[in-house]
């Protein structure tokens, strides 16, 4: 990402961004990038509203242009009504709303997010989804980093999963799905003490992939209502039962594993 953000060169290959030479012509593409760092990065002795007249002045603009483009941003996220407020006593979504207007503050081609939504609740969260999914819809090029499997479902065209530093697989959303797993995915639960055994039978049925976790088995399958009806045909019942389409996190955690990774 920082080399994206023409903040680092090039370990090695190349990188081209905008047409143009990161190492070469840096300044020249940062003046049309927007960067929202994973962490907030906003001035808390300013008003919402002087942290976009401020950081505008950071790329040259005419202060009038600055203005216009100041209210049409706290409009675009909808923070308008807070323009006169200290940004300190914001909520954490306002102020991730607030940071992502100051990233478009010089009106960017290419937007680079780092873990946008982390830390905020699920309603913050998706104000923030329907607003980047709004500068898709302008043609503004999103580049996200998350660890938010349905985040990436949502606003990613094309995805690339990433295991120890390397490319596990990439595609766009559906590609992936269908390339690593089933369209359903048949999750049961069973006594205490008993899952063990239900697995070993569950298994003779041939699922296309079972995963046992510690609490469930996760059963693959083209139909997950077809294979519900084998397993209670083969005396096998469950406490609970619940049939899902495939996500994402079903894709990245059968790439990457369960173990937890530092």
């Amino acid at each position: 990402m920082r080399m994206l953000g023409c903040v680092s060169p090039p370990t090695e290959g190349e990188l081209t961004i905008l047409g143009g030479d990161p190492v070469r012509d840096g300044a020249a593409i940062r003046a049309n990038l927007g960067v929202i760092p994973q962490e907030d990065t906003l001035d808390n002795e300013l008003t919402v509203r002087e942290n976009l007249l401020v950081y505008g002045r950071y790329f040259g603009l005419p202060r009038k242009l600055i203005n216009e483009r100041t209210d049409q941003l706290l409009d675009f996220v909808q923070l308008t009504e807070r323009a006169g407020d200290q940004v300190d006593p914001l909520s954490g979504g306002m102020k991730r709303r607030l940071t992502i207007a100051r990233s478009l503050i010089n009106d960017p081609d290419i937007l680079i997010l780092d873990e946008p939504t982390t830390g905020l609740d699920p309603q913050a969260r998706h104000v923030v989804w329907d607003r980047l999914f709004s500068l898709k819809q302008r043609g503004v090029t999103l580049i996200l980093t998350t660890h938010y499997m349905d985040e990436a479902e949502q606003l990613c065209d094309r995805l690339v999963v990433m295991d120890h530093g390397k490319i596990a697989a990439a595609g766009t959303p559906r590609d992936l799905i269908s390339r690593y797993s089933t369209p359903e995915v048949l999750e049961l639960r069973f006594a205490p003490g008993a899952q063990e055994d239900a697995a070993e039978k569950v298994k003779s049925l041939s699922p296309e992939r079972m995963e046992v976790t510690a609490d469930r088995l996760l059963l693959y399958a083209a139909d997950g209502d077809e294979f519900l009806a084998r397993v209670r045909e083969a005396g096998i019942e469950p406490l609970t039962e619940l049939v899902r389409r495939s996500t994402l996190e079903d894709v990245f955690l059968h790439l990457t594993g369960r173990t937890l990774v530092d």
